[in-house]
């Protein structure tokens, strides 16, 4: 191993059909794992809204999944008429290579013996392989942009530009929480990075980057409750409402063998990589081995419940409020904390200190920073007097439009309606204001008498030949 820990010397001797049964052994195991994580969604979520969800093929349903794949296959490709064909067809491939790409480069287990050789359960270690993994998950939105509008139809491409805006912001966010393990680890090989966990886990001692990472992963995977690029009661399908069979199923790949590719990337920088964990780690051969990939594949398990429990568990949220939490909570606070562990960094390096003790001089400021924070009285929204509006009173009441309740901000000019100002509830522009039209009136009973002006709306007439009612 190099000094920082990095198995890339080991992996160098490696021959050339090691490394064949390597890259077979990895697309292998997302194919079965994508499998897996489809049928234990359903079971899960099945299991959380007292149903038994998929019990029918095989044991158990295991083999539900792979139906449902084949069924794919067999199924009719359709291309639209309007759609450009070789885009059409490259963006799909677009999203799913990426994703096997990012998994190349994951450590999945310590050094072992292979057929006689010794070698590492990590098809290539390189010396940048986090950044190397931001950069296949940024190809793979090209995919979802494409995809939408090749498709030649609104809807997928309101759909592929959602998805790109909510993946590219999220995507800074998750690339700031890995700059405080750098800072730590002092380097940026994956399995550099887990030898150096070897001491602690940096989920315990990086826990806000550990935070912000979770958040983050849920956001760029698209899943509930950010699945808002794929909201079926405001876009349909999303991006890929347009296709059909397998170049469908390869977005359906693509996203969950992603949501393996995060979760093994949380483990390998959070909670050690391959490394067992206390108190099976005071087991000597525990870190030595195949024992190395139980512990790995327990882990990425964890993750990926995690991912089923939001599901079955928390509603989705508006856009709006989505983007304004990566950009105006994630990105700042991202920022603040690297700026803390870089101080606290250089006062463990230059002096005395532990950095436990670094931690806890500096963390004690901090929380109380944050609970002045929490807890400062801001303004509060006005009352919602009438029910109807918040913070409609009975200043709201305008006489130019005919006494009717209006929320504050509301008006009538020209015919038109004036849009409200910002409050707490999203309004829509100027250009899709709607003109008022006045409410029909029906005379009941005959027509007024000749000379007499027919009633204004909202009086209650009784007259010669009929009472006027208001429709």
């Amino acid at each position: 191993m190099s000094p920082d820990g990095s198995v890339a010397p080991l992996l160098w001797d490696d021959p050339w059909w090691l490394i064949l049964i390597k890259v077979v052994g990895v697309f292998a195991f997302l194919l079965v794992l994508t499998l897996f994580t489809i049928w234990f969604e359903r079971r899960v979520v099945g299991r959380m809204q007292h149903r038994p969800g998929p019990n029918w093929n095989g044991p158990f349903g295991l083999l539900q999944s792979l139906a449902d794949a084949l069924k794919l296959h067999f199924k009719e490709g359709i291309i639209p008429k309007g759609a450009d064909k070789f885009v059409y067809i490259a963006a799909p491939v677009m999203c799913a290579i990426p994703a096997f790409l990012v998994f190349s480069i994951i450590p999945i287990g310590g050094p072992v013996s292979m057929f006689g050789q010794q070698t590492a359960l990590q098809l290539v270690d390189l010396p940048v392989g986090v950044l190397a993994a931001l950069a296949f998950a940024s190809i793979g939105v090209y995919g979802l942009v494409l995809g939408g509008w090749a498709s030649g139809s609104t809807y997928p491409l309101l759909g592929g530009l959602r998805s790109a805006a909510q993946v590219i912001s999220y995507e800074i966010a998750m690339g700031l929480s890995f700059v405080a393990v750098f800072i730590y680890s002092g380097t940026l090989s994956m399995s550099g990075i887990v030898n150096q966990q070897h001491g602690g886990w940096y989920a315990w001692l990086l826990p806000v980057s550990f935070v912000i990472y979770v958040i983050s992963m849920v956001g760029e995977t698209n899943r509930a409750p950010f699945d808002l690029a794929e909201a079926e009661g405001e876009l349909v399908g999303g991006y890929n409402t347009e296709y059909s069979s397998m170049r469908f199923g390869l977005f359906y790949l693509a996203e969950y063998i992603n949501m393996v590719n995060v979760s093994a990337i949380a483990t390998t920088l959070f909670l050690g990589g391959w490394q067992a964990p206390w108190p099976l780690s005071l087991w000597h051969g525990a870190n030595t081995g195949w024992w190395t990939f139980l512990w790995f594949f327990i882990k990425v398990l964890l993750f990926l419940f995690f991912f089923v429990w939001l599901r079955g568990t928390l509603p989705r949220i508006r856009y709006d409020q989505f983007m304004a939490m990566g950009w105006k909570v994630l990105v700042p606070v991202s920022l603040a904390w690297i700026l803390l562990v870089a101080t606290a960094r250089v006062l463990n390096n230059s002096t005395s200190l532990t950095t436990r003790e670094v931690l806890l001089w500096m963390g004690i400021p901090l929380v109380i920073l944050l609970l002045i924070i929490a807890f400062w009285p801001g303004r509060k929204a006005p009352p919602d007097t009438d029910g109807d509006y918040p913070g409609a009173g009975p200043d709201a009441l305008l006489p130019e439009a005919g006494g009717q309740w209006q929320p504050e901000g509301h008006g009538i000019a020209g015919g038109q309606v004036v849009a409200p100002a910002l409050g707490r509830y999203p309004i829509p522009p100027l250009d899709l204001a709607v003109p008022v039209a006045p409410r029909r009136s029906v005379l009941v009973g005959g027509a007024p008498p000749v000379g007499q002006q027919p009633p204004t709306d909202g009086d209650a007439v009784n007259g010669t030949g009929g009472h006027h009612v208001v429709s």
